[in-house]
């Protein structure tokens, strides 16, 4: 994620949040449909001045916002004192050895408020008196029923009331835990086609998924060898031709690690291409069909 919008992904994300669409903007701006287009587009960096006015006009922002000198929509001369925030916070803040924009997506999330709020139960000890009660209740049956039947291994119903009982820390360390969560994870889906996300897919798993499926390969040993070889480089056995296969066998045969049976001319049973011909006809067969 990175730190600021570009000028670019805020016009983008204005015109979203108005829900309009470029032919509708392009209308109600006086500005082209085209011009508007090539405006959002990461790549296009010259956008005129009057273009940023009009918009920054339109939307009700700032001019520094859309050009990336404040990150505030519509907050610009806000003094800190309204912030509520300690001049350590404000420290921190300044210091921006964090992502802002992070922390920004963090407090605006709908679950925020609810993550605060456990916080403050846990914090402020709120829980903590029920909590000891309840403990205490369960307990006292506990050593009741101890009483009447003294000790018993391995009983359900003592170890049912044991563990009814809650530890503050750790349950609230769950709980906070979660919220947290739940609001990285929605922030983390929401990016997930960022130019800066890295991407989920591992071309190294992809190799390793072909290894071995060559390596299983039940046929010959010259070709079981070429498709091992192939796999290596990512390279799909049915993609080459006959051709490149025999030259590739040719080649393998120089090798003094791989198995005797393919430096044996003559006498491997080779069958590449067989089973993508297969597939070629039974595609036929079912147009035909």
């Amino acid at each position: 994620m990175n730190t600021t919008l570009t000028i670019q992904e805020k016009l983008k994300d204005l015109r979203v949040e108005h829900g309009l669409t470029l032919e509708q903007l392009a209308d109600q701006t006086g500005l082209s449909k085209s011009a508007l287009g090539k405006y959002e587009n990461d790549d296009y960096k010259d956008i005129s001045p009057f273009s940023i006015v009009t918009l920054a006009k339109f939307y009700h922002v700032t001019t520094d916002y859309l050009l990336g000198v404040s990150e505030q929509k519509n907050h610009s001369d806000t003094e800190l004192s309204a912030l509520h925030l300690s001049d350590d916070a404000i420290d921190v803040l300044k210091a921006g050895k964090f992502n802002p924009r992070l922390l920004s997506e963090i407090i605006c999330h709908h679950d925020f408020q609810k993550m605060m709020l456990d916080a403050e139960v846990y914090v402020d000890r709120i829980a903590d008196m029920r909590i000891s009660d309840m403990n205490a209740v369960l307990q006292a049956v506990r050593q009741m029923v101890l009483m009447q039947q003294g000790e018993t291994e391995n009983d359900l119903y003592l170890r049912t009331l044991e563990l009814a009982q809650i530890q503050e820390d750790e349950y609230f360390g769950h709980v906070i835990s979660d919220d947290l969560k739940l609001i990285l994870r929605d922030i983390r889906e929401a990016h997930q086609n960022d130019a800066t996300t890295a991407d989920s897919h591992s071309p190294a798993l992809d190799v390793q998924k072909s290894l071995q499926e060559a390596t299983n390969y039940k046929g010959s040993d010259a070709e079981k060898q070429a498709r091992i070889f192939l796999a290596t480089f990512g390279i799909d056995y049915d993609a080459i031709t006959m051709e490149q296969f025999v030259n590739l066998i040719e080649v393998l045969k120089l090798s003094k690690h791989l198995k005797p049976s393919i430096s044996q001319r003559g006498k491997t049973n080779m069958t590449h291409g067989k089973g993508k011909r297969k597939r070629e006809k039974a595609k036929k067969c079912a147009g035909h069909g």
